[in-house]
């Protein structure tokens, strides 16, 4: 979205800014196409603010928009703008999110700094900071000896979840405010779950040190505060004041990870280049400033979801974020304002889809849902 405010920055120039030509990808067919799906993917072109109300809710969103940079026609000129970009875009995923919902936030350092505040008044949980690392090679053969700091060679993504409260209190909160309300000793907790002494050490602690119940232990400590605790007050560890919250109704307060071995928050991985990188030419020319690497939004997306789940890629690009979803059974739903980025970005999914092997066969020319030419 480009604010039009007075505090508006100017647009960057074409050449830093989009360098595909008018006429790349365009289909003659169409007159302003809307929507290109596919299966479980949809990409549209259009403004993310326009069309996210009839997407389903995520369990994944992928943020990759304005850098504070001028990378693109309507980038703000520096990260002090960002607020201002950002605030309907995090307004309207914070209606939209879950307690299962992790958010990636890729940007510049100093970008991300200022968007933090932002993410946390509207109740997004920082969970950390990942580095990615592109190495020297990134500089090679630019000069460096007149720059007054270190060159640049990463950018970030941060993650961050949506933290549950059940009667107005966190869970851990709530762990212990249900336990208390039974009457019964602390102690007992641990009787209850099985465990030596991970209930009061662990699951009941309101500090760092808090990590929540397994599934199997979650239940057992419900059941047992409902067999023996204070008949007046029950159901302990209720949801809905009903009845006990079930094993499921539990694992939906906690945002999906999958660990994946071997990787830190330092993504070592060079800048990209050769046949992933989207090129305009047989020269190379870059379709896009700042493509992702396919690798590093696989590993977004599988560490935070499960097959089947939603991905959400706001500002699609080259709809690398819906591609990875795409190619990891989730249901891609990107959206991208550029006509230009949104037909490459098309041509990007149509490959992956002809290239396998359970893929239907598709149409020499997109299929679209728009105006037609008659």
């Amino acid at each position: 979205m480009i604010n039009k405010g007075p505090l508006s920055p100017p647009p960057s120039t074409v050449g830093r800014g989009k360098r595909a030509q008018p006429t790349l990808l365009a289909d003659a067919t169409y007159r302003n196409p809307a929507i290109f799906a596919s299966g479980q993917t949809a990409l549209y072109h259009n403004d993310f603010l326009n069309v996210y109300k009839s997407w389903p809710d995520p369990t994944v969103i992928i943020s990759d928009g304005a850098y504070g940079v001028l990378g693109f026609d309507g980038d703000t000129a520096d990260a002090s703008r960002l607020t201002d970009w950002y605030s309907p875009h995090i307004s309207a995923w914070s209606k939209k999110a879950t307690p299962q919902t992790t958010l990636w936030v890729w940007n510049t350092e100093v970008g991300w700094a200022t968007l933090h505040p932002l993410l946390t008044e509207h109740g997004w949980k920082y969970v950390g900071l990942n580095i990615w690392d592109k190495g020297k090679a990134h500089i090679a053969g630019k000069n460096t000896t007149k720059l007054k700091r270190f060159p640049v060679v990463t950018e970030v993504c941060a993650q961050y979840v949506r933290e549950a409260t059940i009667q107005g209190l966190t869970v851990k909160e709530w762990l212990l405010f249900e336990w208390k309300r039974t009457g019964l000793p602390l102690y007992e907790a641990n009787i209850a779950a099985g465990v030596k002494s991970a209930a009061t050490r662990k699951y009941f602690d309101q500090g760092h040190l808090w990590y929540p119940p397994p599934p199997e232990a979650f239940i057992k400590l419900v059941h047992y505060a409902n067999l023996k605790g204070d008949p007046a007050g029950r159901p302990y560890y209720s949801l809905n004041g009903k009845r006990p919250a079930t094993k499921e109704e539990w694992l939906k307060l906690f945002p999906k990870f999958n660990p994946i071995h071997g990787y830190t928050n330092v993504w070592k991985r060079p800048a990209l280049k050769g046949k992933e990188r989207v090129s305009l030419d047989k020269n190379g020319a870059a379709a896009h400033l700042n493509q992702k690497p396919l690798d590093l939004m696989r590993l977004l997306i599988e560490a935070s979801s499960d097959p089947g789940d939603v991905v959400w890629e706001p500002f699609g690009g080259l709809f690398t974020g819906t591609l990875a979803a795409y190619l990891t059974s989730r249901k891609g739903f990107g959206s991208e304002i550029d006509r230009d980025y949104y037909l490459m970005g098309i041509h990007r999914i149509q490959s992956a889809l002809v290239g396998s092997s359970t893929a239907r066969p598709l149409p020499q020319q997109p299929f679209l849902y728009g105006e037609r030419n008659e």
